[in-house]
């Protein structure tokens, strides 16, 4: 079974979202709006087309909670469901249902050293 298939966003903490979102798009050059910077992508194999989010949060949120860290990494994923009860059959720490939405669905893991994980299966895949 083919887990994960690409880095579907990087999210990070910081002070200030706003100002961090117009500093690289600045100096840097992405193309920021409020939400981060999008990165459009094709796969080479099957022509699949992606994306990968950037995207700053406050220092504040408490989405990356239960984890400590300051990041969360958003991976792509194919046939989420049947993934999720792999996982839980491997003993990994599932942290809630997986939700769907009109672009997708997301469910929360944690890796060895307490990292969230964000798993995200694009609509229409």
């Amino acid at each position: 079974m083919k887990k994960v298939t690409a880095i579907g966003g990087i999210f990070f903490k910081c002070k200030d979202p706003e100002q961090v979102n117009e500093w690289y798009k600045t100096h840097l050059g992405l193309p920021t709006s409020p939400y981060g910077a999008k990165f459009d992508w094709k796969d080479e194999e099957s022509d699949k087309k992606g994306y990968t989010l950037w995207s700053p949060f406050k220092e504040s949120t408490q989405y990356f909670e239960p984890s400590s860290k300051e990041f969360m990494i958003n991976y792509h994923v194919e046939n989420i469901e049947a993934l999720v009860e792999e996982l839980k059959k491997e003993g990994v720490t599932v942290l809630d249902e997986v939700a769907t939405y009109e672009y997708g669905k997301f469910v929360h893991i944690l890796d060895p050293e307490g990292n969230k994980i964000e798993l995200f299966e694009p609509a229409g895949e």
